[in-house]
């Protein structure tokens, strides 16, 4: 058996024991990439080796399997790798001012460090040593906002306890503090971080955006609400380009010969497609809100895009296009 057969068995154990509901035909096909054929023969094999694997009754005609908790524990270690992973997510959070974020990161490292036995962290030292030098972390230049930790802290005990909160908020339009009453649930994280919660309103009740750094207080209040079953954040969140809530309208953009490869290398929205021209241009479609977020970032790309649609957006790109220096 080669050595990745063997890794993903092991993977396939390690979720068997961590997952409460287990693990079925279906997750072994997406998870590996593998044919129901071989996710069979993956099962069977972890039946064969792991006799203490069980049938999990849920009622439902999908079959899972399960290995009950504490089976696999000896069979756990963690590579330098995976521990210099870490860090450095820990550090890009810090870098994107999601402290406290960063600081549970740094505890869950703190702590499997803890369960290494004495001679695996000697083993793994000058490996992790190495990693960490090389794993440079670039921060990124400009202002960014700040956010209070406590703020956080209260929103997302409010979130995982589905308790309301009132919210002293700071309008930016008359920089007026008005206090608002929300059901919070999630965040969205970009060059702003924003709540989006369910705006409790005399007229007209919503899901809205509340920008973090406008936040100055939070009062996490007992009363509970049901969390809408319906209500996806990353569905809300594919709504629009970036974060601010608008109508969804048709986009094209046709990027230039010269900007087309590197244009092909994003993802500019998660329902976007793309096609070449016979000049070489790449023209990109997608359906998103949100043309002032829109402009600011084709805004980098100067005169190496062009809008096509909506031509509302057009009007506020084409003729603004800036031919920027090539970088080195």
């Amino acid at each position: 058996m080669r050595y990745g057969k063997a890794d993903n068995l092991l993977q396939l154990a390690f979720e068997m024991q961590a997952r409460r509901y287990g693990v079925s035909l279906l997750d072994i096909e997406y998870q590996f990439g593998v044919s129901r054929r071989t996710a069979m023969r993956m099962r069977d094999a972890i039946l064969r080796n792991f006799p203490q694997a069980e049938e999990i009754v849920t009622g439902a005609p999908i079959k899972r399997w399960r290995i009950p908790s504490g089976v696999v524990n000896q069979l756990v270690n963690f590579s330098a790798d995976e521990i210099v992973d870490l860090e450095s997510a820990a550090e890009l959070l810090r870098r994107d001012n999601r402290n406290l974020q960063a600081a549970n990161v740094d505890t869950a490292v703190a702590k499997l460090k803890a369960l290494m036995p004495p001679e695996t962290q000697r083993r793994i030292e000058p490996d992790l040593e190495a990693l960490s030098e090389a794993e440079g972390i670039a921060m990124r230049p400009g202002p960014r906002p700040r956010v209070r930790i406590t703020v956080l802290e209260d929103l997302r005990r409010a979130i995982k306890g589905c308790n309301r909160v009132k919210l002293k908020y700071r309008r930016r339009s008359d920089n007026r503090v008005n206090v608002r009453t929300v059901e919070p649930y999630g965040f969205l994280h970009g060059h702003r971080h924003y709540l989006v919660a369910w705006h409790i309103h005399q007229k007209e009740s919503m899901f809205l955006t509340f920008a973090m750094p406008n936040i100055e207080a939070v009062e996490v209040l007992t009363e509970t609400f049901p969390r809408d079953p319906d209500f996806s954040l990353s569905d809300y969140a594919e709504q629009s380009f970036g974060v601010f809530q608008e109508e969804p309208f048709d986009v094209v953009w046709r990027f230039s010969p010269e900007a087309a490869a590197t244009a092909s290398d994003f993802l500019f929205h998660p329902s976007q497609t793309t096609e070449y021209e016979d000049d070489g241009s790449l023209i990109v479609r997608f359906r998103a809100g949100s043309d002032l977020e829109m402009a600011w970032h084709l805004n980098l790309w100067g005169d190496a895009v062009e809008v096509l649609e909506p031509k509302s957006l057009a009007r506020m790109v084409n003729n603004r296009r800036v031919k920027w220096p090539a970088l080195p």
